[in-house]
């Protein structure tokens, strides 16, 4: 089946979120594991769906010319290519803003730091010399 990838108008906590962002293992995406249902989220977040069903999450949120992202997979979709698709669309939606690079900061406490910096930096992302902050510049032409 084919992707769709949405912007949310209104972001919000809702039961989708709590499955595949709240589902993620502790140590990640722990300031978004309390929200209450309905609670109005933070930046800009799109929601990727197969068949009608949330399967991925991407959120990014500007500063400065720049974007910092964040992604969440459904785990039963794990390894079939949907982190890959959001950073892609990711990209694409930064290179409309005129954006020029997208960023991600491991935190210190996820439990594969070292395996998800190196699935970034397969994609492209190189570390910036603070800590575990990868970022790469926006590859996407403006459209």
């Amino acid at each position: 089946m084919e992707l769709t990838w949405t912007r949310e108008t209104t972001p919000s906590w809702d039961a989708d979120k709590q499955r595949i962002v709240g589902g993620a293992p502790e140590g990640v995406f722990e300031a978004l594991r309390s929200s209450a249902p309905g609670t109005v989220l933070p930046g800009d977040w799109w929601r990727v769906e197969r068949g009608g069903r949330p399967v991925a999450y991407g959120w990014m949120d500007v500063n400065w010319g720049d974007a910092e992202i964040l992604l969440a997979v459904d785990p039963s979709e794990n390894r079939h290519g949907l982190g890959t698709y959001v950073i892609d669309r990711l990209d694409e939606e930064a290179a409309k803003q005129g954006l020029r690079y997208l960023y991600n900061v491991v935190p210190e406490g996820h439990p594969d730091a070292h395996g998800l910096a190196g699935w970034l930096e397969r994609r492209g992302f190189q570390t910036s010399g603070e800590g575990w902050m990868l970022r790469r510049q926006v590859r996407a032409k403006a459209s």
